[in-house]
Parts: C-alpha cells; structure tokens; sequence
C-alpha cells in the first residue's frame, strides 16, 4: 500500500504537468491569436489608414481561417475595389462568394452595387438597390440609403 502511495504522490503532479502541456499544444496556443471578427476590424482600420499591405495580410490570413465566412469575402471584394489599383474581377468574385454564402448580405449588396457603378453597368446597381429594400425592409437601412446615394452621384455625373 505504501508503494501505492508513493507512486500516486509522484505520479499526480506528473500526470498533471502532462495533460496541462497537451492543453497548451492542443489549443489553448490559438487563444493568443485574433478572432476573425478582430482580423477584420484590424483590416478596416488599415484599409481607412491606407495601409493597403497588411489589409492584403490580415485578409488573407481571415479567409484562410474562415473560407466560408460571408464578412471576409465581403471585406476582400472591398479592399480589392478600393485599393490604388482597384481589381473589379476579384471584387465581383468576393461579394458574389459572400452572396452565395449570406444572399441577404447587406453590404455585400450593398457594395457590389458599387462595384457595378464603377463598371458603368447602374442598371446591375438598380437591381442590387430592389433587393436590398425587401431584404431591409424599407428604404432607411444604411446599405439602402449609402448605394440609393451612390447611384444619383452616378446619374449626375454622366
């Protein structure tokens, strides 16, 4: 019995030592690094600073992470059509991949409708300002009123 004993004194805190370092390796590692919701809000932020590289980083590690994450694809079709040297093919491309993962996506509407003023199609744009009205429910959400803007901004600039 005292054998017994002995081993269990020894062998607890040992035991302890192990599964607490199996814990680490197995997961609790990951708690250190951003959420994707704090990778994108870190996009943001470099997006409006203009600091187009690592929005391009933060971005790319998020949807690697997340590949079916409507919000990501949605922040990439974005970063892609604002930055100095706008991509529409990979902008189309990310918010018809939150589309297809989210169709009542407000901003990815929203911003596709953008996207199709900056491709000189406003009749896409009109159809994308129709849905989001029924996916809102009326005319004062904020995706409604920002591209119902941008559209008469288009207009009057022709």
């Amino acid at each position: 019995m005292r054998f017994i004993s002995r081993v269990c004194r020894f062998a607890a805190p040992v035991l302890f030592a192990v599964v607490a370092t199996l814990a680490v390796a197995a997961g609790d590692i990951s708690s250190s690094s951003p959420s994707v919701a704090e990778r994108l809000t870190d996009a943001r932020k470099a997006i409006d600073k203009g600091n187009w590289r690592d929005a391009s980083y933060t971005l790319s590690v998020a949807v690697r992470e997340e590949p079916n994450n409507a919000d990501v694809h949605n922040l990439l079709g974005y970063y892609n059509r604002k930055k100095p040297e706008p991509d529409l093919a990979k902008a189309f491309e990310h918010y018809n991949t939150a589309l297809k993962l989210n169709p009542k996506h407000k901003g990815a509407h929203e911003y596709l409708g953008e996207a199709y003023l900056m491709d000189k199609k406003p009749l896409e744009a009109e159809k994308l300002l129709v849905a989001l009205e029924k996916i809102c429910g009326n005319k004062t959400c904020e995706e409604y009123q920002d591209l119902a803007a941008a559209i008469l901004k288009h207009r009057t600039i022709k």
